[in-house]
């Protein structure tokens, strides 16, 4: 760990990335603590501090130094509040989408025969939608809601780590340590878990903090055209969506600070997730 410390820290971009992330998780963690408002309760909204430009006094006796929205919500509060939904549905999906993905992928990789067949043919199948698309169905079919969207992400987002999983375990379990593996008596679970898989977990963290990213992105995506979260839980794609129709009118703090905060997370996970690829890439290392 001390050694791919660092190297990570050569690249100071990606060093300041992880900051970034780093920050903004540990923000989000911590909004209720260091937000003037909680915008989930309704009772507190009033509608007279409606788009109210950033730097204005409200009738709560704070400064919304971001502004607020249409609701009368302040834009700080907001957009913490969503970078917390934005992390959790990431993070969730990801999760989840990681262990289905790499348990079908090894199971193919490993089995063989007829069930390989099955289970790449279907994870090509997915693969050849896009994302998008099969999530807006998904969503339009399950309805709004944390769990529905969850599915959806997790749906979307599980073929990609099953070919990734397939693609090192195919090239992992032609090599002499599984040979060998296989000629003792261990079981072939004991192989899997003890032996293949850690050899095909680098390009599976890759994946996932790439697929991480997606995940928000789709799901602000789904927010910004109502599919997503109800309106209750303001996400930052539901911030951004409120905000469009006064775009023309010059109000356009409602967009663009919650855009903003969406542009820079997924930027600093991307670029954290592609000097991870350049790390565990044993060509790019000689």
């Amino acid at each position: 760990m001390a050694a791919f410390w660092r190297d990570y820290r050569e690249n100071w971009v990606a060093t300041l990335a992880l900051v970034v992330v780093v920050l903004i998780v540990v923000a989000a963690l911590a909004a209720p603590l260091i937000t003037p408002q909680d915008p989930y309760d309704l009772a507190n909204l009033n509608l007279r501090d409606a788009r109210r430009p950033p730097g204005f006094v409200g009738s709560g006796g704070y400064v919304h130094w971001l502004g607020t929205d249409a609701q009368g919500r302040d834009l700080f509060s907001a957009i913490l509040y969503g970078l917390r939904i934005s992390l959790q549905m990431g993070i969730a999906a990801g999760a989840v989408a990681f262990g289905i993905g790499t348990a079908l992928g090894i199971m193919a990789a490993n089995i063989g025969g007829a069930i390989e067949q099955g289970i790449m043919r279907l994870v090509d199948l997915q693969l050849s939608f896009p994302a998008i698309l099969l999530a807006l169905v998904l969503v339009a079919m399950l309805g709004q809601g944390r769990v529905p969207l969850i599915i959806a992400l997790v749906t979307a987002q599980y073929a990609y780590f099953a070919r990734t999983a397939y693609g090192a375990a195919t090239a992992e379990r032609q090599k002499d340590y599984i040979e060998a593996a296989r000629a003792t008596p261990l079981p072939g679970r004991s192989i899997v878990l003890r032996h293949l898989l850690p050899n095909c977990l680098p390009p599976l963290i890759v994946v996932g903090t790439v697929q991480i990213a997606n995940a928000i992105s789709l799901e602000a995506t789904l927010s910004f055209l109502g599919l997503g979260l109800p309106p209750t839980e303001p996400s930052l794609g539901m911030l951004i969506a409120n905000g469009f129709q006064y775009m023309m009118s010059g109000r356009t703090w409602i967009s663009v600070y919650p855009g903003i905060a969406l542009i820079v997370l997924i930027v600093a996970i991307n670029v954290v997730g592609d000097q991870l690829r350049d790390q565990f890439n044993p060509r790019l290392r000689r």
